[in-house]
């Protein structure tokens, strides 16, 4: 192997590897917006969830009998 195909191999790894990083940042990205994404989503429903609870034991205190039945 000479001095021409050792350079060309390194730099086809290098190429490589630079590719790949590439890939793999892309991806961290994604996944980083997902997760924001569902973290919106939880917190909505979360609130939502909430709301529903407070309004439901508001109704039912409402609808209780008086403690003279």
């Amino acid at each position: 192997m000479t001095q021409d195909d050792r350079l060309i191999d390194l730099e086809m790894k290098i190429a490589h590897q630079e590719h790949l990083l590439d890939e793999l940042n892309q991806t961290v990205y994604r996944q980083e917006k997902k997760i924001e994404e569902l973290d919106m989503l939880l917190h909505a429903l979360a609130k939502r969830f909430k709301e529903l609870s407070d309004t439901s034991q508001d109704r039912a205190a409402a609808n209780e009998k008086p403690p003279h039945y």
